[in-house]
């Protein structure tokens, strides 16, 4: 009895021995498959970096004639894709004053001089916001044994605001060039060498009296079933047909139309959306009208590390419509000074400054504007417009002073009263608002201003509307109730009072 109770515990030692040998084994085994694989980048910066969503600048590669090895396809898209996540990392730290993630995208001796800047910054109390807008490298090295590449980085455009203290103290664009080092190391690319050569400031030209034969009588178009929806899945092609006929036999030549920006796919737009937006302009082209695009609607980030994502989708849009018939302009952005207080007034002009940039990169034959809310905000980047664009909703006996002011201010530009209107709804939420009467009276008296001061115009708007999305003007409903009823036409499909005067003729 007492042998085989010695049996039974020397095979349970046995036994453990082995489990613990085997576990023992196992550790050791994953331990020396992560130090041979390298950690996940993703996972070392507590972040996933996705070049895609988060850093999109535009990048135009010269013909590749360089030294050394013939470079390939995979291994140019592979230096082009860790070269920009090293910007994009830069850029967040000098924003940050923090280094985490540096050490994945460049060598011991290129990071060093990041931390020291970095170091210095902390100190000091300084943050940069910055990103690059336009990279054009040149390839002029690639070693033999595909281990290191050397690069021209040329017209680089690069954006930065400098804060000390939480306070702007400086704000540039500049266009630079750079000689870039880049080593392999664990399967990925790093700079071993970023100095800039040389580096001036960007200068973009504006653009005086080039659109002076300008002949706009519009509109600004929602189909009556859809607003501020115009392109989602209820998108009818009937609706616009009926509805252009309506303008164009009313006397009006040109309509206002939005693309929204989420709507649109953000950065990565779809080919749908362009589609639908294509033949609304095939539709308007036969009706013989005009269309202003105005791109970025319910858009208010304005971040400078997401410039690059915007400007994809522009170009994208733009580069799409540029060249149809129907296109009158480009309406950069409605009422964007607005988004003064939230977002501040420099970030969001120097956001405008530099989209006009972008779109007349893309397309030169198009004018540009901006809808401003008021004609108080209008005269912002005046010389960078080809007209000035403004909108009116105050007291209608002030406009005509208002229009002759702004034709002092701005005697060499266009102006165009982009929204004006009243709403007719009068009801329990607003009982002393105004009556359709009083709407036509309104309209009668603004195209008597119109006429007057040669001044073009697109009203708000065609129709009254059934219901008011909650992003437009909130959930007040005397608020959503009175913008519902700016129409010319009523819910019912019958002509208001005020479609007397939706123009001058």
């Amino acid at each position: 009895m007492v042998g085989l109770n010695k049996n039974i515990l020397r095979t349970i030692l046995i036994a453990s021995y082995i489990m613990i040998i085997t576990l023992i084994v196992a550790l050791v085994s994953t331990l020396f498959s992560y130090l041979n694989t390298g950690a996940d980048r993703s996972q070392m910066l507590h972040t996933e970096i996705k070049k895609v969503e988060q850093y999109l600048p535009k990048v135009v590669w010269a013909e590749l004639n360089n030294e050394g090895r013939p470079m390939d396809a995979e291994n140019l898209k592979a230096i082009e894709d860790d070269y920009l996540d090293a910007w994009y990392v830069k850029h967040v730290a000098y924003k940050t004053n923090n280094t985490e993630g540096v050490k994945d995208y460049f060598t011991d001796n290129a990071r060093k001089n990041i931390f020291d800047f970095i170091e210095l910054n902390s100190t000091k109390g300084i943050t940069v916001e910055s990103t690059t807008l336009e990279h054009h490298p040149t390839l002029e090295f690639f070693s033999e044994d595909g281990q290191l590449a050397v690069l021209t980085d040329n017209n680089v455009v690069e954006y930065k605001r400098v804060f000390k203290d939480e306070k702007l103290i400086l704000k540039a664009t500049e266009l630079s060039t750079y000689k870039v080092i880049l080593l392999l190391e664990d399967g990925f690319w790093r700079i071993r060498h970023l100095v800039k050569e040389k580096s001036d400031d960007l200068v973009s030209e504006s653009r005086s009296g080039y659109y002076d034969s300008l002949n706009i009588k519009g509109i600004n178009y929602y189909p009556q079933e859809t607003p501020w929806d115009m392109f989602g899945d209820q998108f009818s092609i009937d609706t616009i047909v009926n509805d252009f006929k309506i303008i164009k036999d009313a006397g009006l030549n040109s309509i206002r139309i939005f693309v929204q920006y989420d709507d649109f796919g953000k950065a990565n737009v779809p080919q749908e959306k362009v589609e639908k937006l294509e033949q609304t302009l095939n539709i308007a082209e036969e009706h013989n009208l005009k269309v202003v695009v105005t791109l970025f609607d319910f858009y208010g980030d304005y971040s400078v590390l997401n410039w690059t994502l915007d400007q994809r989708h522009a170009e994208t849009i733009v580069s799409h419509l540029k060249d149809h018939n129907a296109l009158l302009a480009w309406d950069i952005k409605n009422e964007p000074n607005l988004d003064f207080d939230s977002r501040g007034k420099e970030l969001v002009v120097s956001w405008l400054d530099n989209m006009i940039d972008l779109i007349r990169s893309v397309d030169q034959d198009h004018p540009v504007t901006i809808g401003w809310s008021n004609t108080q905000s209008a005269a912002i980047l005046k010389d960078k417009v080809d007209f000035v664009s403004f909108h009116y909703y105050e007291d209608l006996d002030q406009l005509d002073a208002s229009i002759k002011n702004l034709k002092k201010e701005i005697p060499n530009k266009p102006l165009v009263m982009g929204e004006f209107g009243l709403s007719s709804y009068k009801g329990i939420w607003k009982p002393f608002g105004s009556s359709e009467d009083d709407q036509a009276n309104y309209h009668r008296k603004a195209q008597e201003i119109i006429a007057a001061n040669k001044l073009h115009f697109m009203s708000w708007t065609l129709y009254d509307f059934n219901k008011i999305p909650k992003e437009v003007v909130g959930r007040l409903p005397w608020r959503k109730n009175t913008q519902k009823q700016f129409g010319f036409i009523d819910k019912n499909g019958a002509k208001k009072a005020s479609f007397k005067y939706i123009t001058n003729h």
